[in-house]
């Protein structure tokens, strides 16, 4: 069973209110894991006919970022990895796929992968979150 993630406002990759967001609509499962599927359009245009590698960045920010918020954890992230291994082609299929890797005392870890329409993994990527509560005072992420 999956629940969806809330639309929060004028978040640039998810966000219902922001104009120029992404539009990506997310689930995580009863697992912990978090998916999507989404297709990309010219403004997330970078080379001709693909994403910008900065859209992708982002989709796995959010993305590895909110499995942690799933998890319980108001966070915000402090380092990220973003590994390119093909381009992402705009007007097709994509998925994206996250999940908490481990945790220590202060730190927590995610990591994410966005998939072509093939399974073909094209953007992987890590990143560490650490607990942030003051910035989101007046969030809740509940449906």
């Amino acid at each position: 069973m999956q629940t969806q993630i809330p639309y929060h406002g004028w978040c640039f990759v998810c966000g219902n209110e922001n104009p120029h967001s992404i539009g990506i609509t997310m689930y995580v499962d009863e697992r912990g894991v978090l998916t999507s599927e989404f297709s990309l359009s010219e403004a997330q245009q970078g080379p001709p006919g693909h994403a910008h590698g900065g859209s992708s960045a982002a989709i796995l920010d959010e993305a590895m970022g909110l499995v942690v918020w799933a998890a319980g954890h108001q966070v915000a992230a402090v380092n990220l990895e973003i590994n390119y291994r093909k381009p992402l082609p705009l007007h097709q299929p994509l998925s994206v796929e996250a999940r908490v890797a481990r945790m220590e005392e202060h730190k927590i870890f995610s990591v994410g992968e966005i998939r072509l329409a093939d399974s073909t993994v094209a953007v992987s990527g890590s990143g560490i979150y650490v607990a942030a509560p003051k910035l989101f005072e007046n969030v809740k992420l509940t449906p």
